[in-house]
């Protein structure tokens, strides 16, 4: 028998956006949805903002969905987050 244990990996990171640091929370999922990311930021009035990351051609990319303008122009900075991290564990 054979056992195979994934690391659940999150991360939270700050992103300066319009002039102000906005907490954004980075999480990996597992088994069918290998391969994505969730991610999820406040906007100014405290409402949830939940999208999903997929890697596409070695580029993390926001799967279509209609978004604030200034979460799509932070769509480079979230692939060099998520880089980052995994080269870090």
């Amino acid at each position: 028998m054979r056992i195979e244990v994934k690391k659940n990996i999150h991360f939270t990171k700050l992103v300066k956006v319009n002039g102000r640091l906005k907490e954004f929370n980075f999480r990996k999922l597992g088994g069918h949805n290998e391969g994505l990311f969730t991610v999820d930021v406040s906007d100014d009035r405290g409402n949830r903002i939940l999208f999903r990351m997929q890697k596409e051609q070695d580029t993390w990319k926001i799967l279509p969905q209609q978004l604030p303008n200034w979460v799509m122009e932070k769509e480079n900075t979230f692939h060099d987050l998520i880089e980052e991290e995994l080269r870090n564990i």
